[in-house]
């Protein structure tokens, strides 16, 4: 069991890939990380459910990315929740803890009296997907309609109308109790089939050795059993272990891990970058976001950051001067 196990068992990403099938996947536990994340904001559980799914689904996905790219889901529609963003932070090297951060933008009234599926409740919307290599150019983004009655569910049409990738994601949400405090879980697997040329950054994963040529649908369909066998608490943890879930569900097809990816909350929010976002405005626009303390005032969405800038130092013309 030792070759099957990871040295972390939370707010983690644990990688792994099938010797005997050609599949691939990820396995995500959050606590501490929920916690950070959500304690900056004020949402209804109903919204924190979505945008604690969002925040999994962001690091199932985005750890395949490479070091320093940022991985975004962004869920829009026209129901009472307009939109739920997360994003994954690539961290920009081996061994730095990638860091996940999310909001959330809906209407008030219309969620008060509610008491349907947020995510499909819209009669319009989309599921999002973009990939940011922070190089100055347009991110990529892959667009799919929501077509389902979770995200995992839309990201799942995603890779099998965009990528051709046969995919199945499952994600958990709930609470825990310990030392006579709650705290917010989530957790969730992500399988894949593999294409010839899968993406994997090089290095990601321990080399494979042996196994056999076996059909590769008969793998999946094998797999997507095995898949459906999983139950949510499962997914949430303490028990079982990462290690011990992949072993119980995988251990006929020899699984092999990757060194899993620790995770945190963060932001990238700073006052320069306030500073930099308001350099397209001028000094005419500037004054109008003026407080009658004669500053500019700015908070972050994602982290609740809040920033007081010197009205002077905004803008273009001020750039200019």
């Amino acid at each position: 069991m030792s070759s099957f196990s990871w040295d972390c068992n939370e707010d983690a990403i644990f990688p792994f890939h099938l010797q005997e099938s050609p599949v691939r996947g990820r396995i995500v536990r959050l606590s501490g990380v929920m916690d950070d994340l959500l304690e900056r904001h004020n949402y209804p559980e109903a919204i924190n459910s979505v945008i604690a799914e969002a925040v999994v689904l962001t690091a199932l996905i985005g750890q395949l990315v490479n070091f320093g790219w940022k991985f975004s889901i962004q869920f829009r529609s026209d129901g009472p929740l307009r939109l739920a963003a997360a994003d994954y932070l690539a961290p920009e090297t081996e061994g730095e803890a990638a860091k996940v951060r999310a909001y959330a933008s809906f209407r008030h009234e219309e969620l008060k009296s509610f008491g349907g599926n947020l995510v499909s409740a819209g009669s319009q919307g989309y599921l999002a997907m973009l990939i940011d290599k922070g190089d100055g150019r347009e991110p990529f983004k892959g667009l799919t309609p929501l077509s389902g009655k979770s995200l995992s569910e839309c990201a799942e049409e995603y890779f099998r109308r965009s990528e051709q990738i046969p995919t199945r994601v499952s994600v958990a949400t709930g609470w825990a109790s310990g030392n006579g405090m709650r705290s917010r879980q989530a957790g969730g697997i992500m399988i894949q089939r593999m294409a010839p040329a899968s993406g994997i950054r090089k290095g990601r994963e321990r080399p494979i050795e042996g196994g056999q040529q076996v059909d590769r649908d008969e793998d999946w369909t094998k797999a997507r059993a095995i898949f459906s066998t999983i139950d949510g608490d499962e997914l949430l943890g303490p028990e079982p272990s990462p290690s011990d879930l992949l072993y119980r569900l995988f251990h006929d097809d020899l699984p092999m891990v990757a060194d899993c990816q620790p995770v945190e909350f963060g932001c990238t929010c700073s006052a320069e970058r306030v500073r930099t976002s308001m350099s397209i405005y001028s000094a005419k626009d500037i004054a109008r976001m003026t407080t009658k303390q004669n500053l500019v005032v700015a908070d972050c969405q994602f982290c609740g950051a809040h920033y007081e800038l010197d009205p002077s130092e905004l803008g273009f013309e001020a750039a200019a001067g």
